[in-house]
Formats: C-alpha cells, sequence, structure tokens
C-alpha cells in the first residue's frame, strides 16, 4: 500500500497580521489622497492658466493681451476660474462635503490682531526667506539674483494701478483663499494626528506653493512665506492676517519694482 500523502495545514492569518495588513492599506489609501489633493490644486491652477491665457490669445491677439489692462483681466480670469473648479469640482461631481466658511478660514470680518500680525509675520518671513536663500545660495542650480517674470513690463499711469491691483490684491486674495483656506483645511481634516496634521499640512502646502511658482529663487522665497502664512492662519484660524502679509509683501515687490526700478 502506498503511502497516504499528508495532508496540508491551512495557515490562517492571525489578528495581528490582518491588522497590520489593514493599516498598511489605511496608510496607502491616505497617501493617494493627499497626492490627489495636491495633483487637483496643482492641476487646476496650471489648466487654467493655459486655458485662459490661449484663449484670449485667439480673440485679442498678442499685442492686445500683452496690455497692462489686458493682462490683469487674464490673470484676474485664471484666479477667478481656478478658485471656483477647485472648490466647486469635488462638491458637484465627487460629491464632496463643502467647507464651511469658517473651515474656508473666511469668517467675519479683519480684526486688529490680522492687522498687527501681518507686519510681524513679514518680518518673521523676511529672516526665514533670507537664512533659505542664503543656505541654497550653495548650490550651483540657484540663482538668487533671477529676477522674475510677472507679466507687465515698464507701467506708467493708469497701467501700473491696473497692474497693481492685479499683482498686490487679485493674487493675494485669491492665493490665500486656495492654498492656506481650502487646501490648508483639506489637509488638516485629512492628515490624523493633531501634531502631524499640523506639521505635514503646513509643509505640503508650502511645497506646493514654491513648486507653482516655477522658478528656485521665488520659489523658496514663497516657501518661507507660506510657512508662515500657515502659522498665522492656525493662530487665527482665518486667512485674513495672510491676505494682508501677501499684500505687504507684493505691494513692496511692486513698488521697487515698477516705482523705484530695482530688480527688473
Amino acid at each position: 500500500m502506498s503511502p497516504k500523502n499528508p495532508q496540508k495545514t491551512e495557515v490562517k492569518p492571525t489578528n495581528r497580521t490582518r491588522s497590520k495588513t489593514a493599516q498598511k492599506l489605511l496608510l496607502w489609501k491616505l497617501a493617494l489622497s493627499i497626492l490627489g489633493l495636491l495633483i487637483w490644486v496643482a492641476a487646476v491652477i496650471i489648466a487654467c492658466q493655459y486655458a485662459v491665457t490661449f484663449g484670449l490669445y485667439f480673440i485679442l491677439g498678442r499685442d492686445l493681451l500683452t496690455t497692462p489692462v489686458w493682462t490683469t483681466v487674464c490673470n484676474a480670469l485664471i484666479y477667478a476660474l481656478a478658485t471656483f473648479l477647485i472648490i466647486w469640482v469635488p462638491v458637484k461631481f465627487f460629491k464632496k462635503r463643502p467647507l464651511s466658511r469658517t473651515e474656508l478660514g473666511f469668517k467675519g470680518l479683519f480684526t486688529w490682531t490680522d492687522i498687527l500680525l501681518a507686519p510681524a509675520g513679514f518680518i518673521v518671513y523676511l529672516i526665514f526667506a533670507s537664512v533659505l536663500i542664503a543656505i541654497f545660495s550653495h548650490f550651483s542650480f540657484f540663482d538668487a539674483s533671477e529676477a522674475q517674470e510677472l507679466g507687465y513690463n515698464l507701467l506708467n499711469g493708469f497701467d501700473r494701478v491696473v497692474a497693481f491691483f492685479a499683482l498686490c490684491v487679485i493674487a493675494p486674495v485669491a492665493e490665500e483663499l486656495i492654498f492656506r483656506g481650502w487646501l490648508y483645511a483639506k489637509l488638516r481634516a485629512l492628515i490624523p494626528g493633531k501634531r502631524l496634521s499640523l506639521i505635514l499640512s503646513i509643509l505640503l502646502v508650502s511645497i506646493l506653493f514654491g513648486l507653482l511658482h516655477g522658478q528656485w529663487n521665488v520659489g523658496v522665497n514663497v516657501f518661507a512665506m507660506s510657512i508662515v502664512l500657515c502659522t498665522m492662519r492656525e493662530i487665527t484660524g482665518t486667512i485674513y492676517s495672510g491676505i494682508l502679509l501677501h499684500i505687504l509683501k507684493n505691494t513692496i515687490a511692486f513698488a521697487l519694482v515698477y516705482i523705484f526700478g530695482f530688480g527688473g
């Protein structure tokens, strides 16, 4: 008689193994959700830039589009469309819960705390940015003196007013609402752990904000600014002090470039 084949014993996963597998799946799901948020914001902003710019280019032509008035109109349309799509599409098509004004950091009105915190934060930002730029200046790929392309040439009279409105009012409000408002609130709610959520949300928002500015020197500078802006958002619960700091920073840069002729 041939010997009987030994029966194969089935190894069942233990509770500990199942728990580890579930934790890995949750981590992957969390990582993909975070990555999806970042890609969504970046993709919408870049797509809006191309769509609006090329759309107006075909309608108006290059000469008219590069005038300060139409450059401002173009920038305003890009910011308005990007803000609308980033906030509205997830709610409409993916059935995501809309953020309240409180969650967006857009509740109430400006306070004296916001007004006083903005210049204090501006000083902190300048120091932090100076340190980072000094560190990055040791790398060959980093050119601290590279001029930022703002879309405007020499400005005079009414053109200067129009450009000021675009760079120092529209851009700060829209960027704070998108990055320190919507994206920051989404990341804070998504990432578990109070301290981990705070640190990762600030870093991820600031890294993306820097990358989307397209230049190493500008990216490092606005990364430092975003760290301060996110911190003020956390302190006050609103984006108002950040808007004021952003306006202050852009106004000073505008004056240096388009009024005093530095850095152009």
